[in-house]
């Protein structure tokens, strides 16, 4: 019995630290890093390459989202949207999630040292990018291009992993990961324009307006295709890809029609259901084009 409960507690508190983390959105980052490790290595990386990039790849996502929400954890309390949330309810000790983000960050690092002595001196460097995003909002409205920026370090350090050289081309898919981040978290941000403003946070929905935050979310959409469409000709990639362009493009002109910022299920079908979709067809298209077609 007593080993049954303790199977129990500890599944309880997977469960609590894949929620803490939002695991589940590891499809905003995965699918472009796919990308980027099979065009640096010329057709799928070895065995070993996958598993140490994608131990790295949760290690570091699981860490600064741990991080983001320790440093957050009295906004959080104070934001009825939020107010639900692990560490403002306790369910998790801060403690608990201090250790998460240490061994989360710490398997970053071994995972990195894996892959090449470049990932491994640049590890360091990625941790404090990607945790300084969480002070961003504190200060400056662009915190939506630094989250995408973070996000971005994804497929960049996925063409790191395999070649150990820096290159034009993971820098435009970074690019395109930030934009589109960035597009779609500042669509999520209309929900907190009053209590931003109230709190002294910043954002492009607080310091625009929401009419004007919308737009500016459209306009790095917009760029975030042309350049996708930019690869198109600076890969030689073949029609299978401009398929997957084709409907990501669709996709996100349905998630500009369809904002409600004071509808929740709305907002979040929007700003992540969608998104996960736009990303799994970008990659399924790409490596069908790569392949089988081009």
């Amino acid at each position: 019995m007593a080993i049954l409960n303790a199977v129990k507690t500890s599944a309880l508190k997977l469960k609590m630290f894949s929620e803490l983390v939002m695991f589940s959105h590891t499809l905003f980052s995965l699918p472009f890093a796919i990308i980027s490790m099979v065009w640096a290595a010329g057709g799928w990386p070895s065995g070993h390459m996958m598993l140490w990039g994608l131990i790295a790849l949760i290690g570091a996502r699981n860490g600064a989202n741990a991080f983001n929400r320790l440093v957050d954890r009295t906004f959080d309390g104070k934001n009825p949207r939020t107010a639900h949330r692990h560490l403002p309810q306790r369910l998790l000790a801060e403690k608990e999630v201090i250790f998460f983000i240490i061994v989360n960050y710490a398997l970053f690092i071994v995972a990195s040292g894996m892959l090449n002595l470049l990932c491994l001196v640049l590890s360091p460097v990625a941790i404090v990018l990607i945790s300084s995003y969480s002070y961003t909002k504190r200060f400056t409205f662009l915190s939506h291009l630094y989250l995408g920026f973070v996000i971005a370090s994804a497929p960049i350090g996925a063409w790191f992993a395999v070649t150990g050289n820096i290159a034009f081309t993971p820098f435009v898919i970074g690019t395109v990961v930030m934009l589109w981040i960035a597009g779609f978290d500042i669509i999520y941000g209309t929900q907190d324009i009053d209590f931003d403003r109230r709190n002294g946070l910043w954002s492009i929905p607080s310091f625009f307006g929401l009419e004007n935050a919308l737009r500016i979310s459209k306009g790095l959409h917009f760029i975030m295709i042309m350049l996708l469409l930019f690869l198109y000709l600076w890969r030689d990639l073949g029609w299978m890809y401009l398929v997957g362009i084709g409907i990501a493009t669709m996709l996100l002109m349905t998630e500009h029609r369809i904002i409600k910022p004071h509808n929740r299920r709305l907002m979040k079908v929007a700003s992540y259901n969608l998104n996960q979709v736009i990303s799994m067809v970008i990659l399924l298209c790409t490596l069908i084009d790569y392949f089988y077609v081009s």
